[in-house]
C-alpha cells in the first residue's frame, strides 16, 4: 500500500483526501500533526500516527452507523481538533461533510439538515444539542447525534465522541482491512463536502465540492510552494467556512504542524504561546490588531508616540522598496534596524514573533491596512476564492506580491473578465459540481465550466487580479460572513408596518447597519395614536418614541438572526426615498449603490472607531 501511495503522489493521481491522509501517515508517522489546548489550557501535541488511530476508529464507528459513499454527515461545532478528526473520519468512510456554523439558529440548522438529508450530526456541546433537540421532531432523517462535550441520551439518539470511537475500535479490530478498502473505493467524482452559502434571497444554497476539488487544491498549493518544512500554522478560522476547510487539506498535504483553537477571544493569547510562522485570517482580525496598536500609541502619547510615528515613516519607506522586490540599503537600512528594535519587534511579538506572513481572505483587505503592517515588517498576502471554487483560487506570493490585488490564479485556474460587465469568470478542478438540488441556480452560475463570481475585476500585466466591485448585491462582511440584505430588509418591513424603505449596509464592513424611511401614509396614524399628531414627517423621524418603535422591530429581527448578520445601528432618514430623486427604480426598488453614495457620510459615521485612523 505504501509504494502504491508513493506512486500516486509522484503521479499526482490521488483520488481523495483520505488517500492524501494515508500517504501522510505512512510517510511521516512520527511528525507532529496538531497541537491543541486541553481542559487545563495545556497544549497537547499529536502525531500523524495518533491522528490515524483516532480517525480509523471514528471511521469504523460511522460505517457501523450506516454511513456509506456520499452519505451526508453534518458537523455543528466551533473549530477544534475534534472537528478536523470528525471531518477526516467522514471522508475516510466515503461520506460527505455538511458544515454548519455554531452560530446558526435552530431554524437554520433545520433547513440545512433537512435540505442536505444529513443522517448523522456531530454536535459540540449542550448549547448545540439544545438546538437539535428543539427541532428533533422535524428531523426524521437524522438517525444519530454524536457530541464532543455533551452527554448521551437515554434513548441512544445522542452518543458521545468517545462512545463512537469505542464502537469503531471494536469493529476495526474485527475487520482490519475494511478501512483501506473503503478508502480505495472513493473516487474523485464522489461528493466530499456540502457547504451552505446564502443567496440573495436569503435561502442558503448547498455548494457541492467533490473529492477532486480538494485534491486539486492540494496539488495547486504544492506548486505554489510558499510553505517550508518547519512551518507552524495557527488555525482558528471556522471550519464550517471554505477558507478553514482548505487549510485542513493544505496542512495534510504539506505536512504542516497546526495549532488548533477556534475561540476568537483567545487568538491573541494563543499567538504568544503557539508562535506560528504563518496564519490565515479574515480582514477584521487585522483591523482589530491595528486598532489596538494605534489606540495604545495614542494612549502613551509624548515621546513614545513620536518614536512610533518616526518608525512608521521609516517602515513605509522600506515597504516601498520591498514592494519593488528589493531590500533597503545604506542609511535607510540602518534606520529600519533601529525602528525595528524600538517599535516593530514589539508589534511582531503580538503575533508570536515568528510570523513569516499572513494570508488574508474571505473579504477584501484594505490596501492601507496591508501597507501599515508591511511597514511594521509584517507581510499580509491577500488571496481570493469563493465557496463555489473551494476557496483557494488566487493568492499573492511572498516573492511577487502586490498590495491591492489578490495575486494570480493558482496553477490550474484559468481566468477571464467579461468584456461587457467586467465580471470575473474562472474555471478549475476546484469549481463546484453545482448547487445541491438546484439545477436552475447551478446553470445561472456555471456556464461551460466557467464560474460566474458576481464580482468585478481586472488583470494587470503580470496576471494578478484586482477586485473592483460587486455585481451581486450579496453583502460580505469583513469577517467573511455572507448576509442577504434583501431578506433582512423585507423582514424588517414586515415586523414594522410603519416603515417604507429599508436598506441594509455592511459589505466589507465589520457589521451591518440600516437606513430606513417611514411610510408617509401610515406614520401619521401611528403618531395620532401616540400623542404626536400634527407633527411633520421630518419632525417624527427625530421623536424618541418613533426611534423606540423602530428599535423594537430591529430587536425582534436580530433575535431571529445569527450574530454576524444582525443590524447593529439604524438611522431614520429625514425624507422617504422617491423615484423622482433617483432613489428608486420605476418598479419602486431601491437603487442600492445610489442611496449608499448619497448617504455615504452617514453610513461611514456608524463605523467611526471600528478601524481607528492614526
Amino acid at each position: 500500500m505504501l509504494e502504491k501511495l508513493r506512486q500516486k503522489k509522484a503521479d499526482k493521481t490521488f483520488a481523495s483526501v483520505a488517500e492524501i491522509l494515508l500517504h501522510r501517515v505512512l510517510d511521516t508517522p512520527g511528525d507532529t500533526a496538531f497541537s491543541y489546548p486541553d481542559k487545563t489550557e495545556t497544549w497537547v501535541e499529536v502525531t500523524w500516527k495518533e491522528v490515524h488511530e483516532v480517525v480509523r476508529q471514528a471511521t469504523a464507528g460511522l460505517r457501523e452507523l450506516g454511513v456509506g459513499l456520499e452519505d451526508r454527515v453534518a458537523i455543528l461545532a466551533l473549530t477544534r481538533i475534534e472537528w478536523i478528526l470528525a471531518d477526516l473520519a467522514i471522508m475516510c468512510a466515503g461520506g460527505a461533510c455538511t458544515t454548519i456554523y455554531p452560530s446558526n439558529t435552530a431554524e437554520e440548522c433545520h433547513y440545512i439538515l433537512s435540505d442536505s438529508g444529513s443522517k448523522i450530526v456531530f454536535a459540540e456541546d449542550k448549547e448545540q444539542l439544545d438546538k437539535l433537540l428543539a427541532i428533533r421532531d422535524r428531523l426524521p432523517g437524522v438517525e444519530k447525534v454524536v457530541t464532543f462535550d455533551g452527554k448521551g441520551s437515554a434513548d441512544g439518539w445522542i452518543i458521545t465522541w468517545t462512545e463512537l470511537c469505542e464502537l469503531g475500535k471494536a469493529k476495526d479490530a474485527a475487520a482490519p482491512d475494511a478501512f483501506v478498502e473503503r478508502i480505495e473505493s472513493i473516487k474523485r467524482e464522489h461528493l466530499a463536502t456540502l457547504i451552505y452559502t446564502s443567496g440573495t434571497t436569503g435561502v442558503p444554497k448547498g455548494v457541492e465540492l467533490l473529492q477532486d476539488c480538494w485534491v486539486y487544491i492540494s496539488e495547486a498549493m504544492d506548486e505554489v510552494d510558499i510553505f517550508q518544512p518547519d512551518d507552524k500554522q495557527f488555525l482558528w478560522l471556522p471550519m464550517s467556512h471554505s477558507f478553514g476547510k482548505v487549510l485542513e487539506v493544505i496542512l495534510i498535504s504539506a505536512n504542516i504542524h497546526t495549532a488548533v483553537d477556534g475561540r476568537i477571544p483567545r487568538i491573541i493569547d494563543n499567538l504568544a504561546v503557539v508562535q506560528p510562522t504563518w496564519m490565515a485570517a479574515a480582514p477584521r482580525i487585522f483591523e482589530k490588531a491595528y486598532n489596538k496598536i494605534v489606540t495604545g500609541v495614542e494612549k502613551d502619547g509624548g515621546l513614545k508616540e513620536k518614536i512610533f510615528r518616526w518608525a512608521l515613516s521609516v517602515g513605509s519607506e522600506v515597504s516601498k522598496v520591498r514592494q519593488a522586490y528589493k531590500e533597503p540599503s545604506g542609511l535607510l537600512a540602518l534606520k529600519f534596524r533601529i525602528a525595528d528594535a524600538l517599535v516593530f519587534k514589539k508589534v511582531k511579538e503580538r503575533f508570536g514573533g515568528r510570523v513569516r506572513f499572513f494570508i488574508s481572505g474571505s473579504a477584501p483587505l484594505s490596501k492601507d491596512m496591508a501597507e501599515f503592517f508591511h511597514a511594521c515588517g509584517i507581510l499580509i498576502l491577500e488571496g481570493y476564492g469563493l465557496t463555489e471554487s473551494s476557496a483557494a483560487s488566487f493568492v499573492n506570493r511572498p516573492e511577487s506580491f502586490k498590495f491591492g490585488t489578490v495575486g494570480p490564479g493558482v496553477p490550474g485556474t484559468v481566468v477571464k473578465i467579461d468584456p461587457e460587465t467586467g465580471e470575473i469568470l474562472f474555471k478549475s478542478r476546484g469549481v463546484m459540481r453545482g448547487y445541491w438540488g438546484l439545477p436552475d441556480k447551478t446553470a445561472e452560475t456555471l456556464e461551460d465550466g466557467w464560474l460566474h463570481t458576481g464580482d468585478k475585476g481586472e488583470l494587470d500585466d503580470q496576471g494578478r487580479l484586482r477586485i473592483t466591485g460587486r455585481i451581486k448585491e450579496l453583502i460580505k462582511t469583513s469577517g467573511g460572513k455572507y448576509v442577504a440584505p434583501n431578506a433582512l430588509e423585507s423582514r424588517l418591513k414586515a415586523l414594522c408596518p410603519y416603515l417604507s424603505q429599508v436598506l441594509v449596509h455592511g459589505d466589507a464592513r465589520n457589521f451591518c447597519v440600516a437606513l430606513v424611511t417611514l411610510d408617509p401614509e401610515a406614520i401619521p396614524v401611528w403618531a395620532a395614536d401616540h400623542g404626536l399628531g400634527g407633527k411633520s414627517y421630518t419632525e417624527l423621524t427625530k421623536e424618541p418614541a418613533v426611534q423606540a418603535m423602530v428599535q423594537e422591530a430591529v430587536d425582534k429581527l436580530n433575535g431571529e438572526l445569527p450574530s454576524y448578520s444582525t443590524v447593529k445601528y439604524f438611522s431614520i432618514l429625514p425624507n422617504d426615498l422617491t423615484v423622482e430623486d433617483g432613489d428608486l427604480t420605476a418598479s419602486l426598488k431601491v437603487k442600492r449603490k445610489h442611496v449608499e453614495d448619497k448617504f455615504k457620510e452617514l453610513l461611514d459615521s456608524f463605523y467611526t472607531g471600528s478601524v481607528k485612523k492614526l
